[in-house]
């Protein structure tokens, strides 16, 4: 490789890592399917999931397939099928019986621990239940935060179906479907926390095929007082989609009332209209 073009992938890479407000000290996950529109009896689809320093580049590790949940137009949940993971990515497939919407989401919630025992500060990390098994109950000045994260795509097998709230968690909310997305439209969400709009989100959107060009090219939006916001859609591709809350600094959290932080990402599809 060419010196100058090695100069030029570093630079864009630190530009990556410098312009997403939520992901600016964390690798970007994602899960990237094969199509979100699908037609004929029965399709398909492959779903990538990776964690990488460039959005939809395999370039760093797998995503763990232990969380993932795929659920149907109906709402009960479907086994992803030939599950594999590999040294960058893992892969799996969903077979769409029914006609309609699907949500393929990976979901997790980790407790995070700051206490003292002595003169020692130590810290720790795990599910609730485990929190009282694993922390000394003589422990001094604790201090719990919660790490709650949603990541999912969207895939429709014919006419997309509508999309039901989850209700927990910071979560998108369609106002206009995710499968009926147009370059050039306007398309319109809702962000939610626990079912309540959540209002002056930084929102972050960021185009595929980042390590073939200059610019990052990020849209960079902000949800309304009733958590609404709207993108126009420059070209057709895939889009990375990302908004995030944080705790209040300084702020001391307990195994009952833990200091919140809640992440969303999505992958959605913009077709040529």
């Amino acid at each position: 490789m060419k010196k100058w073009s090695v100069l030029r992938t570093a630079a864009l890479a630190l530009s990556l890592t410098t312009a997403l407000p939520m992901a600016a000290h964390a690798h970007r996950t994602w899960l990237l399917p094969s199509s979100t529109v699908l037609s004929g009896e029965a399709p398909y689809v492959t779903v990538d999931a990776a964690v990488s320093n460039e959005v939809f580049y395999f370039d760093h590790r797998p995503l763990s397939l232990d969380a993932i949940v795929i659920t149907a137009p109906d709402g009960k949940t479907v086994d992803a099928e030939n599950k594999a993971t590999g040294k960058f990515r893992s892969v799996f497939d969903v077979k769409l019986a029914q006609p309609g919407t699907y949500r393929i989401s990976a979901v997790n919630e980790m407790l995070f621990a700051t206490y003292k025992q002595g003169s020692e500060t130590k810290r720790w990390r795990g599910a609730a239940a485990n929190f009282a098994k694993e922390v000394p109950a003589d422990a001094k000045d604790v201090n719990v935060s919660s790490n709650q994260s949603r990541l999912e795509t969207f895939v429709s097998a014919g006419k997309p179906s509508p999309v039901k709230p989850v209700g927990k968690g910071l979560e998108l909310v369609p106002v206009t479907h995710p499968n009926d997305l147009f370059a050039g439209e306007n398309s319109s969400f809702i962000f939610t926390l626990d079912g309540k709009p959540a209002a002056d989100l930084e929102v972050s959107v960021v185009p595929g095929g980042v390590r073939y060009r200059d610019q990052l090219n990020e849209i960079k939006l902000k949800t309304d007082k009733d958590g609404k916001f709207s993108v126009k859609w420059p070209a057709p591709g895939m889009y990375w989609l990302n908004a995030g809350t944080r705790a209040a600094a300084g702020e001391v959290g307990t195994l009952e009332n833990p200091a919140r932080r809640a992440s969303y990402t999505a992958t959605l599809e913009v077709l040529q209209p």
